[in-house]
């Protein structure tokens, strides 16, 4: 589940600003004088210069989002030198806590869960899950993102979502190089509905949580008439499910026109064009999934009868009610077909329609059987070259029995500016040093051939992955162990979580250097340097200034306004600081609105801790810069999806409340 940020980095125009850009640095900068002019101290000003800055930065993407926080945080910190100039008496971040983002509790629990996805996903685990969603949902979008989002919606509703999200993403990730389907229409919806899968129960995010503590301390400066009741498990489940039961129909609907389509390198299909080899070698073959029909003229010949004469090269097979034959140690040259027999079969395109023709048999249209030995991520061309002082010089590829002993099936070789193919008789042609030979093989066998003196492999660029399915006990158990302690212990979640993580590099899940590589540092330095901005906001007076400044112009409208308008204040807040200190501030604001008004203060403070999972519009939460990097997200992808998922989640949650409350 690597999902390093650096992967995904965007160049923004090099240094320069676009129309847009200077249009949009235009408008704002009055605006940020104006906001700072109506505020009533010096402190909140800057403060409100620094948030309109980063909304800028964000929306219009001038530089990448993780530089962009990294920059606000710098800026942060740089007010305690420039303080005397700001007119301030200490900077707008006390210096000792700038960099208590990178220990904090939501981040360490980040990297965590990423390290145990990456451990779980090592053992094979992940694979498995994925091809039984694809046995379920085949490979339509409309059948695979319901099933993926519920299922995380479901875990999210007892786990932290963040956690949800990023133990299934490497699933999505296997989902993609199965089916085809980029990443960047699977992992929006998964990871929304994450975040929607926490509002399902009084434990599934931290401002539910934290809820009841609110109340109980809001209790001690109320009279005993007007004290509020805390809210069950499962007080909040209607309104939940019914928000992740619209997000699901929302991207079922809607995601052909709201979700990218993107597809990064690690995430094409095998039947992606072999450009390359084409250009180079003239080697134009398709990969393709046959079967042998009852009454095919194929039953009983073998494989070294066919494969020359028509031009083409099984590199895998399956017979009924067995295991898939691919690599070293499987398929022969005289193995033999039978009736229901599925070939994987790589040929040029004409010469593999002329034996379809010829033998009846049955193409199916996409890869089924081997989706996932097959995909990109497993197998693939590639070039090996014997060197001088091989010892396979003077020996064919039939003398070496090249594919059973191996794992690699030659489709073309070439010698002296020529390449020959297959028909040409290259497999029994002696080879001599210099030949570079044009293989389809698996990656595993690829990366035992590079310790092999015999071969010298071109191909570098492949994924050097070595599974470890004989670890999965351990992997299992650790991960128990942690979902244990996050669920049944007050032990603070960052430690749960590191707990399964350690399990798994101390058991050999995974090496210490494999763990590193599974964190993503994007999500890590856009979280970590965003935290500082949120104490800014909280401390300065700047959050509680907004929010009275707001409810004093709606403070005699109708109940239910004033409520939408709390709804609203708390996923504006949340999108700029963190959700538990959104909700810490406007709870006690809530509370002390709905006493005045006459309404359930109970409910209105619900509202708040609800609403605070709103989070859809910039990759801010955790769980959004999660799965940015990944999926190749921008920006503008996440306020195009999300800016409608606010507004259903707005309406949806208003109107749940109002039934159920």
């Amino acid at each position: 589940m690597n999902a390093i940020a650096d992967e995904d980095t965007i160049v923004v125009n090099r240094g320069k600003f676009t129309p847009k850009q200077l249009i949009a640095a235009a408008i704002f900068a009055p605006l940020a004088t104006a906001l700072a002019m109506a505020v009533p101290s010096i402190e909140i000003a800057w403060v409100m210069g620094v948030l309109m800055l980063t909304i800028y930065l964000f929306a219009f993407e001038v530089v990448g989002v993780d530089v962009a926080a990294v920059t606000v945080m710098v800026l942060l910190g740089l007010s305690t030198l420039l303080a005397p100039v700001m007119g301030l008496n200490q900077g707008l971040v006390d210096i000792k806590h700038l960099f208590d983002g990178f220990s904090s509790n939501a981040v360490m629990s980040i990297i965590a869960v990423m390290i145990i996805g990456a451990g779980l996903d090592k053992t094979g685990l992940m694979t498995k899950v994925a091809a039984f969603i694809l046995q379920i949902g085949g490979t339509s979008e409309r059948r695979i993102i319901p099933i993926i989002s519920s299922t995380v919606g479901f875990i999210s509703s007892f786990m932290q979502n963040v956690g949800a999200a990023a133990l299934f993403l490497p699933v999505v990730s296997r989902i993609s190089a199965r089916s085809g389907l980029p990443m960047s229409r699977l992992l929006m919806p998964m990871g929304f509905c994450a975040i929607l899968g926490g509002t399902v129960t009084m434990v599934g995010s931290s401002p539910l949580i934290l809820l009841n503590d609110l109340i109980l301390t809001s209790n001690r400066a109320l009279p005993v008439e007007q004290q509020m009741e805390t809210w069950g498990l499962f007080s909040v489940t209607p309104v939940g499910v019914a928000l992740v039961a619209t997000g699901i129909i929302y991207f079922v609907i809607a995601g052909r026109f709201v979700l990218p389509s993107k597809t990064t390198d690690e995430h094409v299909t095998a039947a992606d064009p072999m450009q390359y080899f084409q250009d180079v070698y003239g080697v134009d073959y398709a990969l393709a999934e046959l079967v042998v029909s009852d009454d095919s003229g194929l039953i009983g010949k073998q494989l070294d009868e066919i494969e020359s004469r028509y031009r083409i090269r099984v590199i895998a097979s399956k017979r009924s009610g067995e295991e898939s034959r691919i690599g070293a140690g499987t398929i022969a040259r005289d193995t033999e077909i039978q009736a229901g027999m599925v070939l994987g079969v790589v040929s040029d395109p004409k010469d593999l329609e002329t034996f379809i023709n010829e033998f009846s048999l049955k193409r199916r249209k996409e890869l089924r059987s081997f989706a996932e030995s097959l995909s990109a991520a497993k197998a693939g061309v590639a070039e090996v070259v014997i060197p001088p002082g091989s010892g396979l010089i003077g020996k064919s590829a039939c003398d070496l029995w090249m594919r059973k002993a191996y794992g690699m099936a030659m489709i073309g070789l070439h010698r002296n500016g020529e390449t020959l193919r297959e028909g040409d008789d290259i497999r029994n042609m002696p080879f001599v040093a210099g030949d570079t030979l044009v293989v389809h093989t698996g990656w595993d066998a690829l990366a035992r051939i590079e310790k092999d003196n015999n071969f010298v492999v071109v191909t570098t660029e492949y994924p050097h992955e070595e599974a470890r399915p004989h670890k999965i006990l351990p992997a299992l158990f650790f991960f128990g162990v942690a979902l244990f302690l996050v669920l049944f212990t007050d032990l603070r979640l960052s430690v749960a979580l590191l707990t399964g993580a350690m399990g798994m590099i101390l058991s050999g899940v995974l090496n210490i250097e494999e763990a590193y590589k599974s964190v993503s540092w994007k999500t890590v330095f856009l979280l970590a340097s965003l935290i500082p901005l949120g104490l800014a906001v909280e401390t300065s007076g700047t959050a509680k200034w907004i929010a009275e400044q707001t409810l004093h112009v709606v403070g005699d409208m109708p109940t239910w306004v004033i409520q939408a308008v709390v709804a609203g204040l708390a996923t504006f807040f949340t999108l700029v600081m963190s959700n538990v200190g959104a909700t810490v501030l406007l709870v006690p604001l809530a509370v002390n609105i709905a006493i005045g008004i006459g309404a359930d203060p109970a409910v209105f403070a619900l509202t708040v801790a609800i609403a605070t999972s709103n989070s859809f519009l910039i990759p801010t939460h955790q769980v959004n810069a999660l799965i940015m990097g990944p999926a190749g997200y921008r920006v503008p992808d996440f306020m195009k999806a999300g800016g409608i998922m606010t507004v259903l989640f707005l309406v949806v949650m208003m109107v749940m409340m109002s039934l159920v409350f």
